[in-house]
């Protein structure tokens, strides 16, 4: 019979995860507010 609690100490993630984890945490693709934001600036210094 397994022995979760065994099982779970030696649990070692995939290094695949890891660099995923770094590449999702690591990104900086701006999202919509980053864009309306940027889109309004464009507009109030278009009217100045």
């Amino acid at each position: 019979m397994l022995n979760f609690e065994e099982e779970l100490k030696k649990f070692q993630p995939s290094l695949e995860i890891d660099d995923a984890e770094d590449a999702i945490y690591n990104n900086t693709v701006s999202d919509i507010t980053d864009i309306l934001l940027e889109a309004l600036k464009n507009v109030g210094a278009e009217q100045q």
